[in-house]
């Protein structure tokens, strides 16, 4: 693999020198030098809103800083999108690119234009079936099938594959932003094996994430980024956990521990029977944070849906809504994005916020810059667009938009998906809040850590429910062994 990479030239393979880039009085990136070399892998971190994407974008040569310089060490030279690949830059961005309507080969070919010529179906299928097997061995993927039709995970794992694939010309560095946020801990860990091979054998990685213990796990240096500049750089065996929080700005917080006591006194406040008359039947109480958990795609967002519809099954709006949902899959399922922030947070509860049907905007405005302000929404106006925010901002706004709203139930489908680990302690502090006032969460994640937050659990495996786990019994290990089991 890679064989054909210049692993001693000792050239970068790209270099950044005091980037500049502004987005009217926001400082996106505010003097940022980077270097990356061959054979390394260079973890990034920061807040959400702390200039990665930004940075990102200007390595691949979609966005050209104001001021300073960017070089790559291969190619043949300028800056720009096609500089930066002819370089063997490639990118998975934490927004999946994929074209829904066409098949995996077909998005292949996009990707890789060197595909092409009599037969090129044939041979794309060939490349990409060979990698994904060869990044996640074991997979069931059809390389015929269309995107749309794959799950999200899925089609993390095609978007993987398909960057990875050397078709025409060698992949010196590839950028993978949040690439196990739809992945469950299996597929992951099949990814960082595969990663630490490719960085082995020459490749260059620039890894962003906001699961602290892959980038530790993996990286061979950690830059950490605040405020578009970066505020520490070092060898990563010089972190631990805890200093990476810190050197990012957050407090480290002391896990809280359940305080949910599981009484037999509370009311049940959402049901379901055995899938398919097998497995254990699903139950909620009022006042728990219920968690599903096992492999990802067995049959935990198809319960969540499933939920949900049978509770707001027809066109019109109750005046009491029953559930809200917060989806994991923001682009395909949460955001408007033509409307902005404001209007995709305050879309679900717009009823009560109008009188004799007229919307109050001051009611609008207020509500907005509340939820701004107590989950951390980083924007200068709430008028801005949704997509002028990045990833974990708008994944801000569904959550938002969720607890703004009355419902009794909320149905969480992996909401934390590139959300920054300061935010998610506050997130976690506002979930326990609600649901110590009697607000019901049902809460489908891939983070384990998450899971372990829950009052009760259950385990998915085949698309039921194989296991029940409560309070103390919520651990790592017990998941892990529950997830195999099969139902009875």
């Amino acid at each position: 693999m890679n064989a054909m990479l210049d692993k001693g030239d000792g050239r970068p393979v790209v270099s950044v020198t005091d980037a500049r880039v502004s987005f009217g009085a926001v400082k996106a990136l505010d003097g940022v030098t980077l270097e990356i070399g061959a054979g390394e892998c260079v973890g990034l971190v920061g807040h959400n809103g702390a200039g990665k994407s930004t940075i990102v974008n200007v390595i691949n040569g979609g966005l050209t800083p104001h001021e300073g310089a960017i070089r790559y060490g291969h190619g043949s030279g300028g800056h720009s999108i096609n500089a930066a690949r002819d370089a063997g830059i490639r990118c998975v961005f934490q927004e999946l690119s994929l074209c829904p309507n066409l098949t995996i080969v077909e998005n292949t070919r996009i990707m890789h234009r060197s595909l092409k010529g009599w037969g090129w179906r044939k041979r794309g299928a060939a490349f990409i079936e060979s990698k994904l097997e060869e990044i996640f061995p074991g997979h069931s993927i059809d390389c015929h099938e269309a995107v749309g039709n794959l799950t999200i995970a899925e089609r993390q794992m095609v978007e993987i594959a398909i960057t990875f694939c050397e078709i025409g010309s060698p992949v010196r560095l590839v950028i993978l932003d949040e690439p196990t946020s739809s992945l469950d801990a299996r597929l992951a860990e099949q990814l960082l094996a595969y990663v630490e091979r490719f960085v082995r054998d020459g490749g260059s990685i620039l890894f962003i994430s906001h699961i602290l213990g892959e980038i530790l796990s993996v990286s061979s240096r950690i830059v950490v980024m605040k405020d578009g500049k970066v505020v520490s750089q070092r060898p990563a065996e010089e972190f631990s956990e805890h200093g990476l929080i810190e050197a990012m700005g957050s407090v480290v917080k002391t896990r809280q521990a359940r305080t949910n006591l599981l009484r037999t006194d509370m009311a049940s406040v959402l049901t379901a029977a055995p899938v398919r008359g097998r497995g254990l039947p699903f139950q909620a109480m009022k006042g728990e944070i219920v968690g599903f958990a096992g492999l990802g795609g067995h049959g935990q967002t198809d319960m969540l849906v499933g939920l949900f519809e049978a509770r707001t099954g027809n066109w019109l709006r109750a005046s009491d809504p029953e559930v809200a949902f917060v989806a994991g899959d923001r682009a395909v399922n949460g955001t408007f994005t033509l409307w902005s922030i404001l209007r995709n947070l305050s879309i679900c509860i717009l009823p009560d916020l109008s009188r004799l049907q007229t919307l109050d905007i001051n009611r609008e405005e207020t509500l907005g810059q509340t939820w701004k302000d107590r989950i951390g929404i980083r924007t200068p106006d709430m008028d801005n667009p949704i997509l002028s925010l990045s990833g974990g901002n708008q994944q801000k706004v569904l959550f938002a938009r969720a607890l703004a709203s009355r419902a009794p139930v909320v149905l969480m489908d992996d909401p934390m998906r590139g959300v920054d680990f300061g935010t998610k302690q506050e997130v976690y502090a506002i979930l326990r809040q609600e649901a110590d006032a009697g607000r019901t969460f049902v809460w489908y994640s891939t983070e384990m850590d998450e899971v372990c937050l829950c009052d009760r659990v259950y385990v998915f495996n085949n698309g039921m429910i194989v296991a029940e786990l409560k309070g103390d019994e919520v651990t790592e290990e017990n998941i892990l062994s529950a997830s195999f089991q099969e139902a009875a």
